[in-house]
C-alpha cells in the first residue's frame, strides 16, 4: 500500500514553481527580443534623434513586461539555486557501492574485501580529526559492516536481488508537493479563507471584469458608445474640422475618470489655442461639446498642434496617452466612413493622421514647410515667402547660410513622398475586361525623396531593352498570379526605416493608403489598402519599385469608368500622390470580328505563366504564335508537293 507524505523541505513544490515559470517566461522571453530589421535607423536629423532615445529609454525601462521578466527571472534563479543545493535523502541502498565492490561478485572475494576494509577503517585504528570526528568514523564503520552483512546472509542477500532492499519488499512512499503546515488543522480556517477568496471572489471578479469589459469594445479595440457617436455624427459632406470634433467626442468614453480630472493649466492652454486657432477652435469646441474628458483631451489635441509646451507632468503624460490612442481611434473612424464609400471624410481621416504626427494644425498649404526640422510654425511666412516646394526652402537656407540647413538635409535623405511608377487594371487570362469579372488594380510605388526628380534612365539598346521588358513581364504575371497583396522585397532594397516624426510620442514607420476614388461622385470605388515598406528608388535598377494589387469585382454594366488612384500618407502633410486612371468594360459580343472571341481571350497561351499553370491543372491553353505559323508553313509545303505530283503525272 501506499503512503504519502507532505513535503516538509519544499523541494518538491520548488521544482512545480520552476516548470510554470519556465513555461510562460522562456516564450514571453523570446517574443520580447525583436529581430533586427533592415534600415530601421530612420530621419538622422537631430530632433528625431533625440526623440527616439527619449522613447526607447522610457519603454525599456519601465516598461511592465520589463518589469515582469526581471521579477519573474529572478524567482527562476531563485529556486533553481535552492533545488540545486538541496540534500535528496532519496538514493537507493546499494551495499556493492559502499564496499566498493562490482555486483555479483563470489562470497569469499567478499570477506576477504570486508577484512582489509576493517583493519583500514576500524573506530580503533582510526585517529580523530578536524574534518573527521568520532561520530563519522563510526557511522562509516557501521555501512560497511550492514553492507558486509547484508552480502553474506541469505535471506538479506535475497531481498536485495527480488525488491532491492535488505529488509525485503518495502511500502511505497508518495511525497506530496505542499508543506505540511497547509493541512495542519490549527491552519484550515486560514487555508479555506485564501481558497474561498482566490476562487469565490477574485476569480468570478477577474472573468467578470474581462466578459463585460469586452462586450463594452467594438472589434476595432474602441468603446461601443464611441463608435455609435462616430456612426451618429459623422456626415457625407463632414469638413476637416468636423472630422475633428467628431473623433474627440470619443474621449468621454476612452479617457478614464482618474485622467479626466481638470488641471489648472488647462484654462491656459486653452486661452492660447483660442488666441492662435480663433475662429476653428470655437468651432470644433461647439462641435465636441462641453463634456470634461472631451474638452481635455481636446485641449492637449490642440496643444500638440500647435506644439505649445507643457509645464505639468501630469499633463504631459496625458498627452502622450491620449496621442498613443489616436491611431485606434482614427482606424474605427475610417472603417465607418469607409462603409459608406464617402471620399471626403474618409480622406480627411487619412490626412488627420499626418498632421497629428507632424504636430501641425490644418491650414494653409504653405504650412507643410513647418515638417522640417527647426522650422516653426511662425517661421513659414518669413522664410521663402516664394517657395512652392520643399526644395525651394532648402536653397534658401543654403542662401542665408542658416544652419538649419544641415539637418533639414539629413531628413530630406529618407523623406516620405511615395511615387505611383504605374496603375493598371489586370484580369489574369483576359485581354480585356468584361462585366462582374475579377479585377486587380496594380499599383507599382517608389519614394522619391526631395527635390523630387524623377528618376533619370540610361540610355540602352534595343537587346537590353526587350530583355528587361520580358523580365517585367515576366515578374508582373507572377505577382499578379499570386495570393500576396505586396511583391516580396529584393535583397537589395533601401527602405527608408523610421520616419521624421519629432514631435510624435513613438517612434513612426510609414505608410499609405491606396485609395481608388470617383471624385465626381464622391466614393470610394474599393476599401482602401494600407501599404508599408515602399523602397526608395534607385537610378539603373531594373526594378526600382514595388508592386501592390487590390482586387474587386467588375462593373455589371459596359461603360468607360474614370476614376482616380490616389496615394494618400499617414506621416507626412502634403506628400500625396495621384494619378487618373481608367477602366473600360467591354461586350464581348460587340467586339470587332477580328478582335478575338471570347474563348480566344480565355484561353491562355502555352508558353506563358498562365498557359503553362492552365495546362497543369488539365484546362485548355492555345498554341503560341509561333507554332502557328510554322504549322501553316509546313501544310502549306505539303500541299505544294501533292500539286507538284500531281502535276507530273498528268504530264506523262
Amino acid at each position: 500500500m501506499a503512503q504519502y507524505n507532505y513535503d516538509e523541505s519544499g523541494n518538491m513544490s520548488a521544482y512545480f514553481l520552476i516548470t510554470f515559470l519556465a513555461l510562460v517566461l522562456v516564450p514571453t522571453t523570446f517574443l520580447s527580443m525583436k529581430p533586427s530589421r533592415k534600415s530601421v535607423d530612420g530621419c538622422q536629423c537631430k530632433p528625431c534623434i533625440d526623440q527616439r532615445k527619449r522613447v526607447r529609454s522610457a519603454s525599456s525601462i519601465f516598461s511592465k513586461k520589463t518589469c515582469f521578466l526581471v521579477v519573474g527571472w529572478s524567482i527562476l534563479g531563485y529556486f533553481s539555486y535552492r533545488v540545486a543545493n538541496a540534500k535528496l535523502d532519496n538514493k537507493i541502498y546499494d551495499p556493492f557501492e559502499i564496499l566498493g565492490l562490482r555486483a555479483g561478485v563470489a562470497e569469499k572475494e567478499i570477506k576477504s574485501h570486508y577484512k582489509k576494509l576493517s583493519k583500514l577503517y576500524h573506530p580503533d585504528k582510526v585517529k580523530a580529526t578536524a574534518n573527521m570526528t568520532v561520530e563519522a568514523i563510526q557511522n562509516r564503520f557501521v555501512e560497511i559492516t550492514k553492507a558486509y552483512k547484508s552480502l553474506t546472509d541469505e535471506t538479506i542477500r535475497e531481498n536485495l536481488e527480488k525488491y532491492g532492499h535488505p529488509d525485503g519488499r518495502q511500502d511505497i512512499t508518495m511525497g506530496l508537493a505542499l508543506p505540511k503546515w497547509i493541512v495542519e488543522s490549527q491552519n484550515n480556517i486560514w487555508v479555506l479563507g485564501l481558497y474561498g477568496l482566490l476562487f469565490g471572489g477574485a476569480l468570478p471578479a477577474l472573468v467578470g471584469r474581462w466578459w463585460f469589459g469586452s462586450r463594452q469594445k467594438t472589434k476595432d479595440g474602441v468603446n461601443a458608445r464611441s463608435a455609435a457617436a462616430f456612426f451618429k455624427t459623422l456626415k457625407e459632406e463632414s469638413t476637416f474640422d468636423e472630422v475633428l470634433g467628431t473623433f474627440s467626442k470619443a474621449y468621454q468614453w476612452e479617457l478614464s475618470a482618474k485622467k479626466a480630472k481638470v488641471v489648472p493649466e488647462l484654462d491656459e492652454l486653452e486661452e492660447q489655442i483660442a488666441e492662435k486657432a480663433g475662429s476653428k477652435w470655437k468651432e470644433v469646441k461647439r462641435l465636441c461639446g462641453e463634456d470634461a474628458p472631451r474638452r481635455k483631451a481636446l485641449i492637449l489635441l490642440y496643444a500638440h498642434l500647435l506644439r505649445l509646451p507643457i509645464r505639468s507632468s501630469t499633463l504631459q503624460s496625458d498627452q502622450t496617452e491620449i496621442l498613443l490612442q489616436t491611431p485606434l481611434l482614427l482606424s474605427a473612424l475610417l472603417n465607418i466612413s469607409m462603409s459608406r464609400n464617402w471620399l471626403a471624410p474618409t480622406l480627411s481621416v487619412m490626412r488627420l493622421h499626418a498632421y497629428l504626427t507632424q504636430a501641425l494644425l490644418p491650414g494653409p498649404e504653405r504650412q507643410r514647410f513647418a515638417q522640417l526640422p527647426g522650422i516653426k510654425i511662425d517661421d513659414v511666412s518669413t522664410l521663402a515667402s516664394q517657395a512652392t516646394d520643399i526644395s525651394d526652402v532648402v536653397h534658401a537656407l543654403e542662401q542665408q547660410q542658416d544652419s538649419r540647413v544641415v539637418d533639414v538635409k539629413k531628413a530630406l535623405a529618407k523623406w516620405g513622398r511615395a511615387e505611383i511608377a504605374d496603375a493598371a487594371f489586370k484580369v489574369i487570362g483576359e485581354r480585356v475586361v468584361t462585366p462582374s469579372s475579377i479585377v486587380f488594380l496594380v499599383v507599382k510605388l517608389r519614394i522619391t525623396p526631395p527635390p523630387y526628380k524623377p528618376v533619370e534612365a540610361k540610355e540602352l539598346d534595343a537587346d537590353e531593352i526587350k530583355r528587361r521588358i520580358k523580365f517585367n513581364d515576366e515578374k508582373d504575371d507572377e505577382f499578379l498570379t499570386s495570393r500576396k497583396e505586396a511583391e516580396d522585397l529584393a535583397s537589395d532594397d533601401v527602405l527608408p526605416g523610421w520616419a521624421h516624426a519629432p514631435y510624435w510620442p513613438g517612434e513612426r514607420k510609414p505608410s499609405w493608403w491606396v485609395v481608388l476614388a470617383d471624385e465626381k461622385s464622391n466614393r470610394v470605388v474599393v476599401p482602401p489598402m494600407r501599404v508599408t515598406d515602399i523602397p526608395l528608388a534607385q537610378s539603373g535598377r531594373e526594378r526600382d519599385y514595388r508592386s501592390y494589387k487590390i482586387q474587386f469585382q467588375a462593373p455589371q454594366n459596359v461603360g468607360v469608368f474614370t476614376w482616380k488612384v490616389l496615394l494618400v500618407s499617414d506621416t507626412f502633410v502634403g506628400e500625396d500622390s495621384s494619378r487618373d486612371i481608367t477602366l473600360r468594360i467591354e461586350d464581348v459580343s460587340t467586339l470587332p470580328a477580328d478582335e478575338p472571341s471570347e474563348d480566344e481571350i480565355s484561353d491562355p497561351e502555352e508558353d506563358t505563366i498562365a498557359g503553362q499553370m492552365a495546362a497543369m491543372r488539365g484546362g485548355a491553353v492555345k498554341k503560341s504564335k509561333g507554332v502557328e505559323e510554322e504549322s501553316d508553313d509546313e501544310s502549306s509545303t505539303d500541299d505544294d508537293e501533292s500539286s507538284d505530283s500531281t502535276s507530273d503525272s498528268d504530264s506523262d
